[in-house]
């Protein structure tokens, strides 16, 4: 039976920049690799989420993996648990989570403590993992760097509340979590989520690792913000669904979590960290060894060129192709003949907004019996002149499917 790998490059989509030739960094990377791919196979745009729509990094995964976001989404928090590796029950109310800096009157000064290492976030956390706050326990876990991930388990809860932290309004103060509807579940979960807050900035304060950091200059982690409340409930898996044996090789928390989600065995791999030192050469092998293991399917998730784009630094992004570009040529050459390969990119981060922006990003598929349409190089542009046309996230996995020979024909 055929296999599938799909990569999935965070936010490579990217739009053409004045101050370097009008180019995007897909277009300044050299990628012989991915141009490869796109010469031998169909290439096409990706709308993740839908046209016009600016895609969230939760949604647009879970929209590829066959999920409509408007009927499966119920918050990220609940992916970044899942992706922590935490074990969740249901009814579980789920958060992603910042450790930041504030300063005086709790205004935000940086919402990621200087992008703390995580060996120090991990020594934080014990502060807080096991905490009892009004009958409701906090379960707490550091993921990568700043992110961590937050789970309230109890009764009587709600996801239907605000979030903690201001997002990039720098210098304003840190915002009161509020019940988004009339429920006492919702008014007793901002409640807890408020006293966390407030616990968090004296015992974090006074934790010797912000002494210290406040000693070298470097930004304290010194309270929580909690976002993205989720509450979790299970979902028929792609196995239950399609029939797919799926794997998952991925750094980042978030989406190990959606992987988890849609029922994807989950393969930890050493060196894969979710940052720019991510080792992508240690992933493409997983991948093939995942298959020869006897998975259908193996998704990769390369997580630093959205990091690139929200930071605006278009040379590393670039830079950070030409490293992905490396491990396709590796899955080009090891993959099984039978094998089908696509890249794509979930959503565009532009490198001047600094932020996620609406426009499709550029998928190429290369595998037996593909129609091949002429196009020569992989990216924005040439992509868009493929035979793939427009597509949309959630028909992704049904064309995988079908692909693999476990599709069921539509009608009669």
């Amino acid at each position: 039976m055929p296999k599938a790998i799909f990569i999935v490059c965070d936010g490579m989509g990217d739009l053409p920049d004045p101050k370097f030739g009008g180019k995007t960094p897909l277009q300044a990377a050299k990628k012989p690799n991915m141009d490869k791919l796109a010469a031998e196979g169909i290439c096409g745009l990706l709308h993740s989420v839908g046209g016009g729509r600016v895609p969230g990094s939760d949604t647009s995964h879970l929209a590829i993996f066959g999920y409509p976001p408007d009927r499966y989404y119920t918050g990220r928090g609940t992916f970044e648990a899942l992706g922590a590796g935490l074990k969740l029950e249901h009814g579980d109310v789920a958060f992603r989570c910042n450790f930041a800096t504030v300063g005086k009157g709790m205004k935000l000064i940086d919402r990621r403590a200087g992008r703390i290492s995580s060996s120090e976030a991990k020594e934080l956390a014990k502060l807080f993992d096991g905490m009892v706050i009004g009958g409701v326990k906090v379960i707490f876990k550091a993921t990568v760097e700043h992110r961590a991930a937050l789970v309230l388990r109890g009764k009587g809860l709600s996801w239907k509340v605000s979030d903690a932290d201001p997002h990039d309004a720098v210098g304003v103060p840190v915002l009161t979590v509020r019940p988004l509807d009339g429920s006492p579940e919702a008014r007793k979960t901002a409640d807890v989520l408020n006293e966390l807050v407030a616990k968090s900035h004296g015992l974090l304060s006074s934790h010797p690792i912000n002494k210290e950091r406040a000693k070298k200059g470097e930004p304290q982690a010194n309270i929580l913000l909690p976002r993205g409340a989720g509450v979790f409930e299970k979902v028929p898996s792609l196995k239950e669904r399609f029939g797919i044996r799926a794997a998952c090789v991925a750094g980042g928390a978030l989406y190990k979590g959606v992987a988890r989600y849609a029922g994807m065995d989950v393969l930890e791999v050493k060196g894969a960290t979710g940052n720019a030192n991510t080792d992508v050469m240690a992933k493409g092998k997983a991948a093939l060894a995942a298959l020869k293991a006897g998975y259908d399917y193996v998704f990769i998730h390369v997580k630093a060129t959205d990091n690139f784009g929200h930071d605006g630094k278009f040379r590393e992004k670039a830079k950070m192709i030409e490293k992905i570009d490396l491990m396709v040529g590796l899955l080009l050459k090891g993959a099984p003949k039978d094998a089908y390969i696509a890249i794509t990119a979930d959503h565009t981060t532009s490198c001047m907004k600094m932020r996620h922006s609406h426009e499709p990003t550029p998928f190429a598929l290369r595998g037996p019996g593909i129609r091949v349409d002429g196009v020569k190089k992989y990216d924005e542009l040439e992509c868009a002149k493929g035979g793939l046309g427009h597509i949309a996230g959630i028909d992704v996995m049904p064309m995988f499917a079908d692909l693999l020979g476990k599709a069921h024909t539509y009608g009669s």
